[in-house]
C-alpha cells in the first residue's frame, strides 16, 4: 500500500478532520483515508442530474400555475 504525506495542511482543516474522525470513532489517518477514497470513488460515478434536482427540491416543492391553453399561439415568422 502506498504512503502519502500532506504538508502545510490548514489548521482549520486539520481541526475539522480531527473532529470528524472523533465522530466516526476513527483515527485522523483512517478518516483521511475514508475521505479520499469516497471522493475518488464518487468521481467515477455518472452524474444523475434529474435525481440531484429532485433531491434539491424534495423538501420545498414548487407549485407552478399553468396558463390556460384556450388561445391559439400565433405562428412564428421566420423572415428577416
Amino acid at each position: 500500500m502506498g504512503m502519502l504525506t500532506v504538508r502545510s495542511l490548514d489548521p482549520v482543516v486539520q481541526a475539522r478532520l480531527r473532529e470528524r474522525a472523533a465522530r466516526h470513532g476513527r483515527s485522523m489517518e483512517a478518516e483521511a483515508r475514508a475521505v479520499i477514497a469516497a471522493a475518488v470513488m464518487r468521481e467515477d460515478e455518472p452524474i444523475d442530474l434529474a435525481r440531484r434536482i429532485r433531491r434539491h427540491f424534495a423538501d420545498d416543492p414548487i407549485e407552478l400555475e399553468m396558463p390556460d391553453r384556450t388561445e391559439r399561439q400565433r405562428p412564428v415568422e421566420l423572415t428577416a
